[in-house]
């Protein structure tokens, strides 16, 4: 969150991408830096036993809603 939110400080569109374990904590996370409304997307938990391919189709599942975040 915090790579995120220096990213929007400087005017750099951005989005945070995490598991959904991570959700809460973002969100908090994000209030704390003054940033409550910085973009976030969040994917299947767990990921750090997902195979490659597995990994790929997490990607895949979300990057029309980066792009979308990022032009919006």
């Amino acid at each position: 969150m915090h790579d995120t939110a220096w990213f929007e400080i400087n005017g750099k569109p951005a989005v945070f991408i995490a598991s959904t374990e991570f959700r809460d904590a973002a969100e908090v996370q994000a209030k704390a830096l003054g940033l409550p409304e910085v973009r976030r997307i969040f994917v299947p938990h767990p990921i750090q036993d997902a195979t490659d391919d597995e990994m790929r189709a997490k990607a895949d599942a979300i990057v029309d809603a980066v792009i979308e975040a990022l032009v919006d």
